[in-house]
């Protein structure tokens, strides 16, 4: 049996509400341009920050992020951490725990060191992660201006409704 003999039958009896294409600021300036405005709170400067966050959106690693532009792989960790990516802890859920624990002073180092059994880079990096927070103005002008445009959107939806079967 396909799936062409599954979906034998099957009717769309309701519509979709259309809801609308959320509306993304974009402006004429660089990414680097806008985030020069929180340099002073990145590892990095601006320009490397814009091209640390394109090479890593185009679905590269932290690691080939870091050679494209240059860095040390903690550095680049530590500013796409800062720009909102998500992820970039070293830790799991209890390596975290054990952190938090140290970081309330209820540990010393060298404990919450050897419980976690990371190396003094990985410590560093999740320390790093968890003490400092996204810079949400730097991370909405990442976001906006790499997420697709309406271009991309259209040629996309073209795409796809290219795939489906013509409704009569």
């Amino acid at each position: 049996m396909g799936l062409s003999d599954i979906a034998e039958g099957v009717a769309v009896t309701t519509s979709q509400r259309e809801r609308g294409v959320a509306s993304v600021d974009r402006t004429a300036a660089s990414l680097a341009e806008r985030l020069a405005e929180y340099a002073d709170d990145l590892p990095c400067g601006a320009e490397a920050a814009a091209d640390l966050a394109e090479a890593y959106a185009a679905g590269g690693s932290v690691g080939d992020a870091a050679n494209e532009v240059g860095l040390a792989p903690t550095t680049t960790a530590k500013c796409l951490h800062r720009l909102g990516f998500e992820g970039l802890t070293p830790f799991s859920p209890l390596q975290r725990d054990v952190l938090e624990d140290w970081l309330d002073a209820e540990l010393s180092r060298a404990d919450a060191l050897a419980l976690t059994d990371a190396s003094e880079r990985e410590f560093a990096l999740a320390a790093y992660v968890a003490t400092h927070d996204r810079l949400s103005g730097a991370a909405e002008a990442v976001e906006s201006t790499l997420s697709p445009g309406e271009d991309a959107m259209v040629a996309k939806r073209d795409a796809l409704d290219a795939t489906l079967p013509e409704s009569g």
